[in-house]
């Protein structure tokens, strides 16, 4: 990891190579992805079976797509009291964060007969993607929640889930229990862009949703890319990446370890320390070798830090303030004195994390906001997954003759600019 002035050529070169993470169009990939699809979309459970048999589960049957309410009950008996009671807390801090995000349908009526609104109702249906970890070995319980969790409060009937399964075909135990216990109501033992396919296509074992949400690798990304318009999807995730703003009474162990729990996920992942004290940037990169050396994946995370990760030196905290703008990183870590005095001034950030004692893993699996969020700059225009994007709003209209009386010139004249006589004579014939 390397330690650069901002602003600089040198910075200016980092940034740059940090910039090519973001998902571009890779034509072979692409039309790798594209295949799959054709495939799902084409032959549907024969398609589904064969990639899942060939990438995951080698002796899956067809019967076995999807999982069984046996097999869900039967989990239970495999987790833990312990497990059960850190889920089911950690599931009613994300339902008392999310739910305050349900609007409501709103009307106004106006004395002339005019009346407008809006109607806000759930899609019918949504598919969550859960990646599977290490071949699915490494559940990822807290993408279940923070999928299923603003799912169900949006009203949406149907959730579906698909993960890889295991080589042995299994589901593991503790995905079972957590998809059960946030509302999933049907599981399927599929992964990859073939998952994506079947959901957004519809086949005999999985049925077509409305919206797919949730994380994976460059295959689940690409495939939510091209299937986007025929479903709806949530955002395309990028690798996972930290920046912490930090001043010169910031804890420089607490710093290494928040961007090595970024700089572990894989060796695209970005961990970045930006500050205006060089003394604290030394102490951090001193802190990174001594704590990654006790990493079980301290691999992963050392080719990440070389390649995406730095730290900036900057003059001051608004210069710290306006390169982290700039970035906007998916989990922004503010731990400097006053970390509430720069929230006011930051405009790009997935989710921001105030004061030493508010590591990002507090947002990744108990705190209730949100965990899948913008990477690679999308927080300049994107947000966290939330209920909205489960939610579809319809406008609604009503007027009284007299209103329309009233209205039909102003109507009428701006159709006829346009050149749309129908326009016009629809709203003529009626005054």
């Amino acid at each position: 990891m390397e330690q650069v002035r901002y602003p600089s050529p040198e910075a200016e070169a980092v940034l740059a190579r940090m910039s090519e993470r973001r998902i571009g169009a890779d034509p072979e990939l692409e039309k790798q992805v594209s295949e799959i699809l054709e495939a799902v979309k084409r032959e549907g459970d024969d398609a589904l079976l064969r990639y899942t048999r060939r990438f995951d589960a080698p002796e899956l049957e067809a019967r076995n797509l999807t999982v069984a309410d046996e097999e869900i009950e039967a989990a239970y008996g495999e987790v833990d009291e312990a497990f059960l009671d850190s889920l089911r807390k950690a599931i009613e801090n994300i339902e008392a964060f999310h739910r305050p995000q349900l609007p409501s349908s709103w009307f106004t009526a106006r004395p002339d007969g005019t009346f407008l609104g809006q109607l806000v109702r759930p899609v019918a249906s949504a598919g969550l993607y859960i990646p599977g970890g290490k071949g699915g070995e490494t559940p990822l319980i807290s993408s279940v929640l923070m999928n299923a969790i603003p799912a169900r409060i949006a009203g949406v009937e149907s959730i579906a889930m698909v993960t890889p399964p295991q080589r042995s075909g299994a589901v593991d135990a503790h995905l079972l229990v957590a998809a059960r216990e946030t509302g999933v109501t049907r599981i399927h033992r599929a992964g990859s862009a073939w998952a994506v396919a079947a959901l957004a296509y519809g086949t005999a074992s999985v049925p077509a949703v409305d919206v797919i949400v949730g994380p994976g690798n460059i295959f689940v990304t690409l495939a939510k890319k091209m299937v986007a318009g025929e479903v709806g999807i949530d955002l395309l995730a990028g690798p996972s990446e930290i920046l912490v703003v930090a001043d010169h009474r910031a804890n420089p162990a607490y710093i290494a370890a928040d961007l090595l729990s970024q700089a572990e996920h894989d060796a695209m992942s970005s961990a970045v320390l930006v500050t205006p004290h060089e003394p604290l940037a030394r102490k951090v990169l001193e802190e990174l070798e001594g704590q990654m050396a006790e990493l079980p994946r301290q691999e992963v995370a050392r080719e990440s830090l070389d390649r995406y990760g730095a730290a900036f030196l900057v003059e001051d905290l608004d210069a710290a303030v306006a390169l982290a703008n700039r970035i906007a990183p998916e989990h922004l870590e503010i731990q400097t004195e006053d970390p509430w005095s720069c929230l006011g001034k930051i405009r790009n950030a997935g989710a921001v994390f105030l004061g030493d004692h508010t590591p990002e893993a507090v947002g990744d699996y108990f705190a209730g906001p949100n965990h899948v969020l913008p990477t690679a700059g999308a927080a300049r225009f994107a947000s966290a997954l939330g209920v909205e994007h489960f939610l579809k709003k319809s406008s609604v209209l009503s007027y009284s003759k007299a209103a329309l009386e009233r209205d039909t010139p102003h109507i009428a004249r701006l159709a006829g600019l346009e050149g749309l006589g129908a326009h016009a004579r629809s709203v003529r014939l009626r005054t």
